[in-house]
């Protein structure tokens, strides 16, 4: 494919400096790997800012970068429900109330917490089901990546992906999640000034807010909505039939803003991962505390991208853009983001923003092959393949599973391309593996009553009970597939969303429930095996001599207050 745009001497050189600056932080990295713990959890070294950063920019790969610009696209300013909704509430329940047992369980991992607190079948088939998770979701990061460099430099799709994922790959071996977190934190500064200019110029090019809403009247008048549906984020979800993304209020609020996103937040050990590695407790429950603020206001940095976007390709602004367009037709809402550079950046900017979108690549891939190392190696290598090893055979396991974890996820790739919105199969991934998990964390951690049994058997049907309802709905204009349909087509749904929203709900009901069911009619766990695992069988933190203003509970409300006031300004 012949590239689209022509990268400058100043351009190679930016991207260049990136790519020796991630390799060299890994050989500068090695000396402190000396154990399976530093290659793990960076030895719980890790300051309270670098591990809020890290925990926040682990969730900036390119699935989130292009899959949200997408959305913003194809749903319009509904799509800040992932964040003000679908993220700070839960991200304040986790520092509040979940890393407390995280952290002073001190579990290596989400799943050996599970062992800890019901039984080890339940830790195996939450192991397993993530491990799946993390190879499809750096996947997915892969093959954005490879759609970016083929649009943008005219590079192969499958010599993009292998040339990244080598480079993420060596960096891991070396350093660990050491590497890892610090290469996040640099990622997360990347993408603020390299996509800033980017909202700037084409805010610029619509006429400012008031001349994007007008765009944005066009679109959703063309689509048959009324003409707010792309520009306001609450307003026209009475009905599934008035907006876009054809959801209403209690589909978006309990199947994205409660299931999905609790479940996310409070049990991928992708992010968890991040504020486990912090030097303190106090640490890692400030750590989702801080990434709140910046994650609150990301919306306008990867959401309005797609909202201008869609909006010039319906004629706005001053200057000629129009999407691309899939095989089939229908826009490529993934290229909104590379399309949009190549439109606007000039060179120099232009080499930042590409590198901005490559490190948002191999960040997120790095967080998830550092996440599915650590649980391979931990929660299914160790107990299950070769029990009573030294350290340092688990050390060496550990990087061979970070090469396992590389060429899996080259594998899952080519998957997400029947997508044209990575963001819709991420959140059926989702769906599937975090929805029925938060149902068994809920009542592991505030119910003790709650016995191995019951947390097995939960986390089964909701697994079950998830791929029944995928299977026997479709999306509507979709082919039986990967979308659904594949044992009947007895519901279908206006799109790809809200047919995932209802799959995490019915995931979660039925975990929560069968969960219950099978523990009480089976025995309750020993009361003193519960300390320091469930709630009520736990003191109470002291926040000891810290003052008002350095506790969580005020950066918890801090952060609550400020996320109401966005939802309330953007209605």
């Amino acid at each position: 494919m012949e590239a689209a745009i022509h990268l400058r001497a100043i351009d190679w050189l930016i991207l260049g400096i990136y790519f020796l600056f991630v390799l060299g932080m890994g050989v500068v990295l090695r000396r402190r790997i000396h154990s399976s713990e530093d290659f793990f959890l960076s030895g719980r070294s890790i300051p309270a800012w670098v591990a809020g950063l890290a925990f926040l920019s682990a969730n900036l790969g390119a699935q989130e970068l292009i899959g949200m610009a997408a959305s913003g696209a194809k749903y319009g300013m509904a799509t800040s429900h992932f964040y003000w909704v679908g993220a700070i509430p839960a991200m304040v329940f986790l520092a509040l109330f979940m890393m407390p047992f995280y952290y002073g369980s001190r579990a290596r991992s989400v799943p050996e917490y599970l062992r800890l607190r019901f039984d080890e079948k339940t830790r195996g088939f939450n192991a397993l089901s993530f491990c799946a998770m993390t190879v499809l979701s750096s996947g997915i990061s892969m093959y954005a990546m490879g759609l970016l460099l083929n649009l943008l430099l005219g590079w192969d799709f499958s010599l993009g992906i292998w040339l990244c994922a080598g480079i993420v790959l060596v960096y891991i071996l070396l350093g660990g999640l050491t590497s890892a977190i610090y290469n996040e934190v640099v990622q997360f500064f990347l993408i603020v000034f390299g996509f800033a200019p980017l909202v700037m110029l084409g805010l610029h090019d619509v006429g400012g807010w008031s001349g994007l809403r007008a765009g944005l009247a066009r679109v959703a008048l063309a689509h048959g909505f009324g003409a707010g549906a792309w520009s306001e984020s609450w307003a026209y979800l009475g009905s599934t039939a008035l907006n876009p993304m054809g959801v209403e209020r209690f589909g978006l609020v309990m199947g994205l803003g409660f299931v999905l996103s609790f479940g996310y937040w409070c049990t991928d050990f992708l992010t968890i991962q991040r504020a486990m590695a912090a030097d303190s407790l106090s640490a890692a429950r400030r750590a989702p505390l801080i990434a709140t603020l910046p994650k609150m206001l990301f919306p306008f940095l990867v959401i309005l991208p797609g909202m201008i976007a869609v909006a010039l390709t319906q004629g706005a602004g001053s200057s000629a853009f129009a999407l691309p367009n899939k095989p089939d037709g229908s826009p490529n809402f993934d290229l909104v983001i590379p399309t949009l550079l190549g439109h606007y950046f000039p060179a120099g900017l232009l080499g930042l923003g590409l590198t901005a979108l490559i490190a948002s690549f191999m960040s997120g891939m790095a967080g998830n092959v550092t996440a599915f190392n650590t649980v391979w190696t931990n929660d299914i290598y160790q107990p299950y393949l070769r029990p009573g090893a030294g350290d340092r055979h688990y050390l060496w396991m550990g990087r061979v599973a970070t090469v396992g974890g590389v060429l899996l996820s080259l594998a899952a790739a080519y998957l997400a391309a029947a997508f044209n919105n990575i963001m819709d199969v991420l959140q059926l991934v989702f769906a599937f593996i975090n929805a029925p998990l938060f149902a068994t964390f809920l009542l592991g951690m505030f119910w003790q009553r709650a016995n191995g049994n019951g947390a097995f058997y939960g986390l089964l049907a909701g697994t079950v009970a998830a791929a029944l309802h995928h299977g026997m709905t479709l999306p509507a204009h979709a082919v039986v597939g990967v979308k659904g349909g594949w044992l009947a087509i007895e519901h279908h749904y206006p799109s790809e969303m809200a047919q995932n929203f209802w799959t995490a709900i019915i995931a979660w009901t039925s975990c929560f429930v069968v969960t219950i069911i099978v523990s009480l009619a089976g025995r309750p766990p020993a009361p003193g095996s519960l300390v320091g695992l469930v709630r009520s069988a736990t003191p109470r933190i002291d926040a000891g001599a810290k003052p008002w203003w350095q506790r969580p509970e005020f950066l918890a409300a801090l952060a609550i207050a400020a996320v109401v006031a966005l939802n309330i300004v953007f209605f």
